[in-house]
């Protein structure tokens, strides 16, 4: 079968891997479609994330979905058939995080294709995933297969807005229109959110984050633009860079809520943390998902509009350029690989 494969910086791979087989309590999973994410552009521009660097090859994607192909022996789960999202994460369910019901930070945790661990966690892009089979989520009828592979950023995002609290009647900023920014949008507007503003350089980014249902659009290095706020409620930083926290710390109003969603580079990062104090401030963060996973496909299923989202469907023969493409913020939002789930 057909994989994905990172080998170190710059060297991206479509291997031969072997088809594997399912074990006691998994399922096997045609991949059909699978996400590029940011993590796996970083994984390929950097060799790593964040402080996850690369120290073998490893399979990369964890936003993958396709149609139950067999369980292993004591498994069951959707019928064989059927079309799934894959839940990536595999928690301890031992740890104090587990055991208190914070999943997401579980400090033994396996997640799809990822280098946090050695040896690493192989990931989603390929033909063929073993995964446990609890991890399996049937796609909502009606809601089609590329678009429910929306369904683990949107989690991402659904996480976030949830860290930051009740929206109910708020004005959120949101730096950073990439496609958990965009995501974060949505998942705001259903939370509840009165007006949602968005902030990032790029115009076709910002014209992906009005799709996702943004009120207002704001140009990050015009200072000039009349649809900056005076302050916001609430602030989520979805661009993982420093320029983008110190934004959301300067516009939201005292007393309110930052939420650090987008990875920063690796080592201390400037923001201005006077302004945590004096305003009383809460700079929260948010890091991957739990039940969220199950909410993402109910959204999805609601949201139709979300599929504009998508700006390409790429065969994972051309893996290199989907992913080049999905690295032009100015060509793309959401840039899906196609396994052909046969």
């Amino acid at each position: 079968m057909l994989g994905c494969v990172i080998h170190g910086e710059g060297d991206l791979r479509v291997d031969e891997l072997p088809v594997p087989s399912p074990g006691p309590g998994q399922a096997l999973v045609a991949v059909r479609y699978g996400g590029v994410c940011g993590s796996d552009l970083h994984y390929w521009r950097h060799g790593g994330v964040g402080d996850f660097r690369l120290k073998e090859p490893m399979v990369l994607g964890h936003e993958v979905v396709g149609t139950v192909v067999s369980y292993g022996d004591d498994s069951s789960g959707p019928a064989v058939g059927t079309e799934v999202a894959v839940h990536p994460a595999t928690p301890c369910g031992a740890c104090p995080e587990c055991v208190s019901g914070r999943r997401n930070v579980c400090r033994d945790t396996r997640y799809l294709g990822s280098a946090a661990r050695t040896p690493h966690v192989q990931g989603g892009f390929a033909a063929r995933l073993v995964v446990p089979a609890d991890q399996l989520r049937p796609v909502p009828a009606g809601l089609p297969l590329h678009l429910a592979a929306l369904a683990e950023p949107l989690s991402v995002a659904l996480h976030a807005v949830r860290r930051a609290g009740d929206l109910s009647g708020r004005h959120v900023l949101v730096t950073g229109a990439g496609p958990i920014g965009c995501l974060v949008v949505a998942a705001a507007k259903a939370a509840g959110a009165a007006r949602v503003t968005v902030t990032d350089l790029l115009p076709q980014a910002l014209r992906y984050a009005a799709v996702a249902g943004a009120d207002s659009v704001v140009r990050a290095d015009d200072p000039g633009d009349p649809g900056w706020p005076a302050e916001v409620d609430v602030a989520v930083e979805a661009s993982g860079v420093a320029a983008g926290l110190d934004t959301c710390l300067r516009l939201v109003r005292r007393g309110g809520v930052v939420v650090q969603l987008g990875l920063l580079p690796p080592g201390p990062s400037p923001f201005a943390g006077n302004l945590v104090v004096t305003r009383e401030i809460e700079l929260r963060g948010a890091f991957r998902f739990d039940t969220e996973f199950d909410d993402a496909l109910t959204l999805l299923a609601a949201a139709p509009t979300l599929d504009g989202l998508v700006s390409a469907v790429v065969p994972v023969e051309e893996a290199e350029s989907a992913f080049a493409l999905a690295a032009d913020r100015g060509r793309s939002c959401k840039v899906l690989l196609d396994f052909g789930g046969v």
